[in-house]
């Protein structure tokens, strides 16, 4: 039978169920879902937010091969007031190193959040009173290792703090991290697909 679960997860977690060498926390540290669910995509450890879970090969390859465009925002707090020009770059693409090689990052929707409501991360961002900081909602369809801080180091504002919140119609909403909720597969599918069928 096929599970579905979001999870918010938490900084300092890896995205895997197995454990790790170097006494990092996994998603088996906070988490209890059963043996044969897995991770549907990644975050890297110092990255938070959304994450689904399942144990459906058929939503795995729907959602990681790069042929299917879906949409992941991400909210990102930057090093510094970021500019017009910074936003407009990003927008546009940027170059960016991916596996040693140069790669021009496709274009993508970047808006600067006025208002934003997080939980605090713990540990918490070094504050500095000197430097501000900005919140910006970076939305991709593409993936690449380490993408959206590649991208904002590119144009000048390094990423202070990186959390997944939307990918297509499932979002963050409401939830802490450490928090987990199931879904029925018709519920993921017409979410993340627009598929009223499943």
């Amino acid at each position: 039978m096929h599970r579905y679960f979001i999870i918010y997860k938490p900084y300092l977690v890896l995205s895997q169920f197995t454990t790790d060498s170097s006494k990092h926390r996994t998603l088996k540290d906070v988490f209890d879902v059963p043996p044969d669910v897995y991770a549907i995509g990644r975050l890297d450890n110092d990255s938070e937010g959304l994450l689904i879970l399942s144990n459906d090969k058929d939503l795995n390859h729907r959602l990681l091969h790069p042929s299917f465009k879906h949409e992941r925002e991400y909210w990102v707090q930057i090093d510094g007031a970021i500019t017009v020009e910074a936003i407009q770059q990003l927008e546009q693409g940027v170059v960016i190193n991916v596996d040693g090689k140069q790669y021009q990052t496709l274009s993508c929707k970047v808006k600067l959040l006025s208002e934003i409501e997080v939980e605090e991360r713990d540990p918490p961002i070094r504050f500095r009173k000197s430097i501000p900081t900005s919140w910006i909602s970076i939305t991709l369809t593409e993936g690449k290792n380490r993408q959206v801080k590649k991208m904002t180091a590119k144009v000048g504002f390094p990423t202070l703090r990186l959390i997944r919140y939307r990918i297509e119609g499932i979002k963050l909403t409401g939830m802490k991290p450490g928090g987990l909720s199931e879904l029925s597969k018709a519920e993921m599918y017409k979410k993340l697909f627009h598929d009223k069928t499943s």
